[in-house]
C-alpha cells in the first residue's frame, strides 16, 4: 500500500534494487521516471484530477526487477475508494489466453476502420501458413515473420527495426486510450526457443519483453514476458467482417 504520508519500509538504491528504508522517511520514489508513481497511475488509468489519500498496490519482484500494479485508490476529499481493473499478461494473445486489451483494441479498430481488422488478420494468416509444419516453405527464414509488420501496425503494434544485438525489435504498442508503450520484441518461429534468450540475458537484461511467434509452445513463460502468437491471431479472422 502506498500513501502520501505513509510509513514505507523499503527504498530503491541507485541500481533500482530494493533496500531497507527508514520509517517515516523513505518513500517509493519515481527515480528516473518523468513523474511520481501516483501521477503515472493517474495518466495510465485516466483517473480524475485530485489528491490521492491512498493507493493500494501489488508488488512483484521478478529477477530483481520491481513491478508495481495498482489495485485501488482513494482521493483525500472523497469517502469511497475505487478499484482499478487488473489484467494479467496485458499484451498476450495466444490460443490459450487472449488479453482483454487485445480484444478491446480489435473491436475498437474495427469500429473506427471497418474492414481493416479482417484484412490485417487474413494477411497474418497468409504469412503464418508459410511457417506451419504442414505447409512450411522450403528454406523460409524466421525473419520472414516480419512480413506481418504492416498488418500489426493497423492493429496497434509498430515493430521497430530488426537489429543484430540484444532483442530483435524495440517496438511500440498504441492501444485504446493508453499512452504509447515501448517494449522490446523478440521474433521466434516457436516460442519455446525463447529459452535461449532466458539463458543468455539472465536477470540483468530479461526484464519486460514480448515474444512474437508463429506458434506458441513455451510451457512456462516468465510472468514479465508476454507472447503474441500469429496462429492465434489468424484464428480470429472469421470473427470480423471484411467491410466490402
Amino acid at each position: 500500500m502506498w500513501k502520501a504520508e505513509s510509513l514505507i519500509r523499503v527504498s530503491l538504491d541507485q541500481h533500482l534494487r530494493i533496500v531497507a528504508g527508514n520509517v517515516g522517511h523513505d518513500r517509493i520514489q519515481q527515480g528516473r521516471a518523468p513523474q511520481s508513481i501516483g501521477e503515472a497511475i493517474r495518466i495510465w488509468y485516466s483517473l480524475l484530477p485530485g489528491d490521492f489519500e491512498r493507493i493500494d498496490v501489488d508488488i512483484d519482484i521478478i529477477d530483481d526487477a520491481f513491478y508495481l500494479s495498482p489495485l485501488k485508490y482513494k482521493y483525500a476529499d472523497r469517502a469511497t475508494e475505487k478499484e482499478i481493473p487488473r489484467i494479467e499478461r496485458p499484451l498476450t494473445f495466444t490460443r490459450s489466453y487472449v488479453s482483454a486489451f487485445w480484444t478491446q483494441q480489435l473491436v475498437r479498430t474495427n469500429q473506427s476502420q471497418p474492414g481493416i481488422v479482417s484484412w490485417s488478420l487474413n494477411e497474418i494468416c497468409r504469412v503464418v501458413h508459410d511457417h506451419l509444419p504442414k505447409g512450411k516453405l522450403a528454406h523460409v527464414q524466421e525473419t520472414d515473420l516480419l512480413r506481418v509488420s504492416g498488418p500489426l501496425k493497423h492493429l496497434g503494434l509498430s515493430l521497430g527495426g530488426y537489429v543484430g544485438k540484444g532483442y530483435d525489435c524495440l517496438s511500440e504498442f498504441a492501444f485504446l486510450k493508453y499512452p504509447t508503450y515501448s517494449v522490446p520484441v523478440e521474433l521466434k518461429r516457436h516460442s519455446q526457443n525463447f529459452r535461449y534468450q532466458q539463458r543468455k540475458y539472465g536477470k540483468e537484461l530479461l526484464s519486460r519483453a514480448v515474444v512474437l511467434c508463429a506458434i506458441d509452445d513455451h510451457k512456462q513463460m516468465p510472468k514479465n514476458v508476454d507472447v503474441i502468437e500469429l496462429l492465434a491471431l489468424c484464428s480470429y479472422a472469421n470473427q470480423f467482417p471484411t467491410g466490402l
